[in-house]
């Protein structure tokens, strides 16, 4: 079986995991500071905070911009849950406003049909690895004192008008699972531009401490005085996790270079075929791409998952729409709310793509496929 994802471990990756191992530290020490330096260089010099997961980072960052009961967070329904869920944990409303269908992203024009001045966070996420249209989400944010935020779990590495990914809104998150486009085992990292706002997430996802005298309620303790101002998790990332996020950034461009290579070969094969469409690129976006979202038209899309798999082909869905889960339809929310999502819901289906497929691999991939489209 070809899987649709997979981590790239390389000897580096071990020997620089092992030699944590063998040192003093296995979390909250050297490298750590040395991987969120790392995360910022690489997201426009803005402060990175590194946590145990994409889920975590998502949790942290609406904690740190404030988000509570009686706040509303827009975003698309067209991602992983944990977009919406961790808003709502949290006690904000989610709305959600429909894609292009087009490109899978969220659609700024439905964002505006639902700005107010209830909304506390407009929440985009860059889907399959291609930035979202930040230049006209931030405007819509700055008209009612919202913050933007982009779920960047896949696009790490990329860049949008010549910006990299984590200078495009307020806040990042992303994603270091095995299968996205670096690794540290699980983990994850928040990025915000202004300093505050990183102080709060950094204090939230260590336990709420505070370790600032300056800051003291209580000053008349001695040398080993911290204290607790707002609750706060345990969301650290280790040095182990970090020992490897390091090293993997030292491959970033080659996985980009590589992931960019299979897409191209996709695209080739399979562009102008009957009962497909292939990924539509935004102006101006330099996605890392993390999937490879191929539509399958005429409601073929079921009985072509099926039959790719047992050809030995690992596809995937991606993803169910949010609000279809029953968590959120639960509480209301129905089916027909973002018609393009559900329809290119109906019709995506992702490829295997990772830096390690070969081209074997993608030749098998696109045989197959287009035999059973055939």
């Amino acid at each position: 079986m070809i899987p649709y994802g997979r981590q790239s471990v390389s000897e580096e990756d071990i020997e620089a995991v092992t030699a944590v191992l063998r040192g003093d530290w296995l979390t909250t020490g050297p490298t750590v500071t040395a991987f969120e330096q790392a995360v910022s260089g690489l997201a426009g010099g803005h402060r990175a905070v590194s946590c145990t997961s994409g889920t975590a980072a998502l949790h942290i960052a609406y904690a740190a911009l404030g988000v509570g009961p009686g706040d509303e967070v827009i975003t698309t329904p067209m991602t992983f849950v944990a977009t919406a869920s961790c808003a709502a944990m949290l006690g904000a409303k989610i709305l959600f406003a429909d894609i292009d269908y087009e490109t899978g992203l969220i659609d700024p024009k439905a964002v505006d049909a639902l700005v107010s001045d209830r909304s506390r966070v407009i929440a985009a996420v860059d889907y399959a690895g291609q930035a979202a249209d930040y230049g006209a989400l931030q405007p819509l944010a700055d008209r009612v004192g919202a913050k933007t935020l982009a779920d960047a779990a896949h696009s790490v590495g990329g860049t949008a008008d010549g910006r990299p990914v984590g200078d495009l809104a307020d806040v990042t998150t992303m994603s270091f699972f095995p299968t996205k486009n670096l690794t540290t085992g699980e983990g994850g990292a928040v990025v915000c531009k202004d300093p505050a706002i990183a102080q709060r997430a950094h204090e939230f996802h260590f336990i709420g401490l505070v370790r600032d005298p300056a800051r003291f309620e209580i000053t008349d303790e001695g040398p080993w005085h911290q204290e607790v101002h707002e609750y706060g998790v345990n969301y650290r990332l280790t040095d182990l996790g970090a020992a490897l996020g390091l090293s993997q950034l030292r491959r970033l461009a080659e996985f980009k270079r590589r992931r960019t290579e299979i897409t191209a070969r996709y695209n080739a094969a399979f562009a102008g075929v009957d009962g497909l469409r292939t990924p539509v690129q935004r102006d101006g976006v330099d996605p890392m791409w993390h999937l490879y979202p191929i539509r399958v038209l005429d409601g073929r899309r079921r009985e072509v998952f099926e039959r790719m798999r047992a050809a030995g082909i690992g596809v995937q869905v991606n993803y169910i729409p949010v609000y279809w889960h029953p968590v959120f339809a639960h509480q209301g929310y129905r089916r027909g709310l973002c018609p393009n999502a559900e329809r290119y819901y109906a019709e995506q289906l992702s490829l295997p793509l990772f830096p390690d497929l070969t081209d074997g691999d993608v030749d098998r991939v696109i045989e197959t496929l287009l035999h059973l489209v055939g």
